[in-house]
């Protein structure tokens, strides 16, 4: 059995690289080999979100405070809120973030396959982010 403490494991902020806005990375856990899966609290403040991107395995994210957006390719923008759990297949293609004018924060699972969670693409630009905005 392993206890981590809250608190025992600093916080990060979120690389623009991969992310708009200011965005803070809380580690929660990454299970030791050969189990696979990894999690993180991610507060987004308003206006913040993640690039396009994809999992290997799949991630889910449960909302715990907020309200925010999330995306599949192709697929029109959704409104999140705590409590809401959302599952990616793998592979799919999408972002999530906060909403314009509110923070959201989410707790985000993944495993990893070949030492992977996570590809990275291209940035959400403004205009698709403002699309969401329309859907309000």
């Amino acid at each position: 059995m392993e206890i981590r403490r809250s608190g025992s494991q600093p916080s990060g902020k979120g690389s623009a690289d991969y992310f708009t806005g200011s965005v803070r990375v809380d580690p929660l856990f990454e299970a030791p080999d050969p189990a696979r899966v990894r999690g993180a609290s991610v507060t987004f403040e308003p206006g913040a979100r993640t690039a396009w991107h994809t999992h290997p395995l799949g991630q889910t994210l449960i909302v715990t405070s907020g309200s925010g957006w999330v995306q599949r390719e192709g697929g029109p923008v959704e409104e999140i809120h705590p409590g809401d759990v959302i599952w990616f297949p793998p592979g799919e293609k999408h972002w999530h973030g906060a909403a314009q004018a509110t923070a959201m924060t989410h707790i985000a699972i993944q495993e990893q396959l070949d030492g992977k969670v996570v590809d990275w693409m291209e940035q959400v630009s403004d205009e698709q982010y403002q699309a969401a905005l329309r859907t309000e």
